[in-house]
């Protein structure tokens, strides 16, 4: 018996498929072993070694594999081809205690018959030095974690934990905040001029500059009115615009982004199943390159349907920095296969690789640029048209752009005109438009200055963007905008000038990076105390380290020594010598106590505090939510959140409260507690407002409610966001689904209840 083991049961079901009889193919279910969660993980005195222990739920899976590998003729470890992979068949050697001359480490960057195959020809050892570039990375990150989070504990408040990559990612997102904050928009007239030919076309003509101020655009119109206005050059120029290569991981998260609207983590989840499932090539990759059976494969499927003028095989090279893996470009496995996936979303994110990939084997689009100048010898407009002669690649795809870059727009067509053709001046309009602050980064275009920096790798960006999301150090939300007025300046055939002031709605986010209170306070006390270890060029260099320990270059050991000893003499420094950072800014003075108001970090978050914390009276406390900061708070918003909790009055005799709590706005209504919508001021907030959201979470209850016992008032039958369940005292048990909830008795409650906790405790643990 052979014996295939995997990392998910979905490509095992895959390669099942690929493999005669003989072959037993299992899976690890992700990673089997790691750090235990204590200081005494890993053993610095001698020389790092780290002390793995099996991760409890991996306990069963390895006693079963144990069993399959000491009767399996060979066992052959086929985990992803990249680091993290090599590390888990380096642990199950271990683990499993496999013999060399019995097993075998088997790669591949498809899951297709032909590459299983090829792999099972092709054998190797572990390769120990990608083993160590794992373990070097989990290793310093683990001492890095361990060391600063219980500074944080001291200088800063509890539970606060920090991370070597992710630091830095939330110091890249704080400094683009200090960036908007710090920006002065300017205003400036940006001018267009509709033209009228002798057809009775219009021709729009744009001035070359935006006029500063209203003075500049004044003396500007006063040339205007200089006609008569004639064609005076038209310059044609052949354009073309070459495809994208075909996708990396951080390419693909970008446009994933972009196009589908999904986050980074939700991208690398359908993308595994799409590769589990055989439908694309491995996921996780800087690799630009396809393989020549590839481009081949490309070349027909381009050929058979949109004729050989739309082929062009070529290559790409890879340009980010410290590429790692040697493998492909994220691409279809079957470029004969337009459409897969088992999901709505995989099949999008199919239909973007397929579109992606084909498109950077086809020709370039072919455009005709034309410039025409129209002047009256006093100034000049320009028009610019530019024609799609050949489409090319543009026939499947075009590349989506970020916030704040700018789109070609190819496909404005001028009317047929002339040089020297005499043109009427029809009218003017001069817009007063901002200049925008720099854009706040999405996961995506985060992703992107990550890679740009040389930090991270491909399987390091979805983590490291939801981990400091979850650690409540950067928040993905949406932000409405504001009302802005802008003055519009209208000149008519005549040059009669007319001017008027409209409003617009402008500054509204969608699914943006901010840091919160916590987040900025926690690199500002990082950036001060520990400044190389969120310094850009320090940390790529760390990574670069990685790839000399890949490549087999530098010890590991040795690169975490070099790290550790001066990191650990800065966290000693920082333990005796940083100041406590709350963050703490003054407001003003409370005229009614004629106490100091402060913004500032607290225990349980940012909060606003009347009265000094050493003055014999005892301060008072406010909590501080969203969207108002400790940064941005005013003395007069501060001041509003003490008159909170306030009654609104009686409802059906029982009082209505509004407060704020850990948790933001809420009314209370005897022992209930209804959370206030994000669009409803808590201050504001009126007493028939209020009834209304008490009696919809009186619905809601009701509804929940599906059996109550009075034999035994700890047990009840409710509804819930997963379904009916049981719940007794502060435990839930799952009800089965052959079973009609509102039949249940009391008795029946108790005995489902017996068997489930009798039933021992498994906890699922996510890998990779």
């Amino acid at each position: 018996m052979e014996l295939v083991i995997v990392e998910s049961p979905a490509k095992a079901k895959t390669i099942e498929k690929f493999l005669g009889k003989g072959f037993t193919v299992k899976s690890s279910y992700g990673h089997v072993r790691d750090l235990p969660k204590s200081e005494k993980s890993i053993d610095k005195e001698n020389n790092f070694t780290p002390m793995y222990e099996v991760l409890p739920d991996k306990k069963k899976i390895i006693k079963e594999l144990k069993i399959l590998s000491d009767k399996a003729d060979t066992v052959w470890l086929a985990t992803d081809e990249d680091r993290e992979g090599e590390a888990i068949s380096w642990h199950l050697a271990d683990v499993l205690k496999l013999k060399e001359e019995k097993s075998r480490r088997i790669v591949f960057h498809e899951i297709t018959e032909t590459a299983i195959q090829n792999a099972i020809k092709n054998p190797r050892s572990i390769d120990y030095n990608l083993v160590n570039a794992q373990q070097a990375r989990r290793i310093l990150d683990r001492l890095v974690g361990f060391e600063l989070s219980p500074v944080l504990w001291r200088k800063v408040k509890p539970s606060l934990s920090a991370g070597r990559v992710q630091s830095v990612s939330v110091r890249i997102i704080v400094e683009r905040e200090r960036e908007i904050e710090n920006f002065k928009s300017e205003s400036s007239f940006k001018i267009k001029v509709n033209f009228l030919l002798a057809s009775g076309e219009k021709l729009i003509g744009e001035y070359s500059k935006n006029a500063k101020n209203n003075e500049e655009l004044n003396q500007i119109l006063d040339l205007v009115k200089k006609g008569p206005y004639e064609i005076s050059s038209i310059d044609k120029k052949p354009t073309k615009r070459n495809p994208a290569p075909p996708f990396t991981t951080s390419t693909l998260q970008q446009e994933a982004s972009r196009k589908l609207g999904y986050s980074v983590g939700q991208t690398m989840s359908v993308a595994q199943k799409l590769y589990e499932a055989g439908h694309i090539t491995y996921m996780r990759t800087d690799s630009v390159n396809l393989s020549e059976l590839a481009v081949g494969s490309a070349k027909d499927e381009i050929t058979a349907n949109y004729g050989e003028s739309y082929s062009k095989p070529r290559k790409f090279a890879t340009k980010s920095k410290g590429a790692q893996e040697a493998h492909e470009a994220i691409r279809p496995t079957y470029f004969k296969n337009s459409e897969a996936g088992s999901t709505n979303q995989e099949e999008k994110l199919y239909s973007l690789i397929w579109k992606r990939a084909i498109a950077s084997q086809m020709s370039e689009a072919k455009l005709e640029k034309t410039t025409v100048i129209i002047s009256n010898n006093s100034i000049n407009f320009q028009a610019v048209g530019e024609v799609l002669k050949f489409d090319g690649f543009l026939k499947i795809y075009s590349e989506s752009k970020d916030d704040g870059e700018e789109d070609s727009a190819y496909g404005t067509l001028l009317p047929p005109i002339d040089k020297g053709e005499k043109v009427n001046f029809s009218d003017l309009t001069a817009t007063q438009r901002f200049s925008h602050h720099p854009p706040r980064y999405t996961e995506a275009s985060l992703v992107k200055k990550l890679e740009n920096l040389g930090i991270g790798r491909p399987s390091t960006y979805a983590p490291t963007i939801s981990t400091i999301q979850k650690r409540g150090y950067v928040v993905k939300e949406d932000r409405d905008g504001f009302k802005r007025e802008f003055e519009v300046v209208t000149l008519d055939k005549n040059f009669d000038q007319s001017n008027k002031v409209n409003t617009e709605n402008t500054g509204a986010e969608k699914k943006k990076l901010f840091p919160t209170d916590i987040g900025i306070v926690v690199n500002d006390f990082l950036v001060e105390n520990f400044n190389k270890v969120l310094d850009y060029n320090f940390t790529a260099d760390v990574e670069k380290k990685f790839d000399d320990i890949a490549n087999g270059d530098v010890a590991w050991q040795k690169m975490i020594g070099e790290f550790y000893e001066p990191f650990h003499k800065d966290v000693e420094f920082a333990k005796e010598n940083s100041e406590k950072a709350n963050g703490e800014r003054l407001l003003g003075i409370d005229p009614k106590t004629k106490l100091n108001v402060f913004s500032k970090i607290g225990r349980y978050g940012p909060m606003i505090q009347i009265g000094d914390t050493e003055s014999e009276d005892k301060p008072k406390f406010a909590s501080l939510k969203s969207p108002l900061s400790i940064g941005s708070v005013t003395l007069e918003q501060a001041l509003k959140l003490f008159q909170l909790p306030k009654s609104l009055g009686e409802y059906e005799g029982v009082d209505v409260n509004v407060g704020i709590g850990r948790f933001g706005p809420y009314v209370r209504y005897e022992k209930m507690f209804v959370s206030i919508p994000k669009d409803q001021d808590p201050m504001t907030l009126t007493k028939d407002q209020a009834t209304e959201l008490i009696e919809a979470k009186k619905l809601v209850e009701a509804n929940r409610m599906i059996k109550q016992f009075d034999e035994d008032k700890n047990i009840e039958v409710l509804n819930g966001r997963y379904g009916p369940y049981i719940k007794f005292g502060k435990k839930n048990y799952r009800i089965p689904k052959d079973v009609e909830p509102k039949d249940l008795s009391l008795a029946d409650c108790n005995e489902l209840i017996k068997a489930q906790d009798s039933k021992p405790k498994t906890k699922t643990k996510k890998t990779k």
